[in-house]
């Protein structure tokens, strides 16, 4: 973020009392009063007066409310900067030395990972790193929809891109509409929000009954050169992050779900050698 955007995003955070944020916080956990300042160990009363602008809190009480209600590094900045404190929490490119060791790591887990898929996405969804066997699975797709940003969900929806290929699409889509879903409610980022409005809007087939048999997690079946590729994924983030950019970093590995996938993504990697 420029200073300029810095200083747009202070100004409309002071221009909105930091007891307003926090009760929409409160309301958005669906928690009352009550239960947050028992979490926070204060009374009912004194969390009131700070939400009405009664009483100003004090850094560290607004750190500890934010705290106990899960709010992103981001949004904590603006809470510090509407009570008239100083953002406590930095935001880096990855490429910043105060980054390179979690670079490392991310290029680490990615590598390792081979000769399955694995990416490294941001709080939005836009790709920031991926391992040599994401690219062979993206053939076909048109160059303007793998242009910068190249949004991950928009390349998983997008009729001209993985959506025709996704073998069990209306399956898939609900899954990761799910995941969006519950991370729009728990950021209120706009952005997300208009993000979901617009993958809602592409075509896509109903979502089928619940798996049965023998399936433990939601497949990704994805059509590649003739043949049906089956995965199932796992996400990592960082842990006790204190750096924005990498609070909002996720790491995504996929596996072969069956044996005739992973001969098929060994015989990729093979020729990219």
């Amino acid at each position: 973020m420029n200073a300029h955007a810095s200083a747009a995003r202070a100004e409309r955070a002071q221009s909105v009392h930091v007891g307003d944020h926090l009760r929409e916080w409160r309301q958005r956990r669906r928690m009352s009063q009550l239960d947050l300042a028992g979490e926070a160990e204060i009374s009912a009363r004194h969390l009131s007066f700070i939400e009405t602008g009664r009483a100003t809190p004090s850094r560290d009480m607004v750190l500890r409310l934010a705290e106990r209600l899960e709010v992103p590094l981001r949004e904590r900045n603006v809470l510090l900067v509407a009570a008239g404190y100083a953002p406590a929490f930095p935001q880096r490119p990855l490429e910043d030395p105060a980054l390179a060791s979690a670079r490392q790591a991310i290029d680490l887990v990615l590598g390792a990972h081979e000769p399955n898929p694995a990416l490294a996405y941001d709080r939005r969804w836009n790709l920031v790193a991926a391992n040599r066997m994401v690219a062979p699975l993206l053939a076909g797709v048109p160059q303007h929809l793998l242009g910068q940003p190249l949004n991950v969900l928009r390349l998983a929806f997008h009729p001209e891109a993985l959506a025709p290929r996704t073998v069990n699409l209306g399956e898939w889509s609900g899954h990761l509409l799910e995941r969006l879903h519950r991370q729009c409610e728990a950021t209120a980022d706009a952005e997300l929000i208009r993000l979901y409005h617009e993958l809602k809007s592409y075509p896509v087939p109903a979502r089928p009954a619940p798996l049965l048999g023998d399936n433990v997690a939601i497949p990704f079946k994805l059509r590649h050169e003739g043949e049906v590729l089956s995965f199932f994924s796992t996400t990592m983030v960082f842990g006790t992050p204190v750096d924005i950019t990498l609070s909002e970093l996720t790491l995504e590995t996929f596996f072969p779900a069956d044996e005739r996938t992973a001969e098929r993504l060994k015989q990729i990697a093979a020729g990219l050698a």
